[in-house]
């Protein structure tokens, strides 16, 4: 893995900020081709940004990136905004690490 190096996977438009960015960015229309990417670059970047639609269909796969340091799979919203699937994955992310909600106090 190479530190520091960020990439993201999702629809072509809902990537292209972050290509602008100098971002990694790979293009995948659906779950199918966002798990065969995620796939390919897990041990090339240390941060995977993953947009939220297809994070929630990947649920279950993204669980083995739970029990590694790297690399981070973190959901964001698309271009068509967030569903709040993000904000569930932080949540229960920090309440694993922590045992404790300190973001959203529920």
């Amino acid at each position: 893995m190479t530190d520091g190096k960020i990439a993201i996977i999702g629809d072509g438009d809902s990537i292209t900020v972050f290509r602008a960015a100098g971002v990694a960015a790979f293009p995948a229309e659906n779950s199918a081709k966002a798990k065969e990417v995620l796939r390919r670059i897990a041990k090339d970047y240390s941060i995977i940004f993953l947009t939220e639609e297809l994070a929630k269909e990947l649920t279950v796969f993204l669980k083995r990136f739970d029990e590694q340091p790297y690399p981070v799979v973190l959901s964001v919203p698309s271009k068509n905004g967030s569903s709040g699937h993000g904000d569930e994955m932080l949540k229960s992310a920090m309440e694993r690490a922590l045992g404790v909600d300190i973001l959203f106090n529920n």
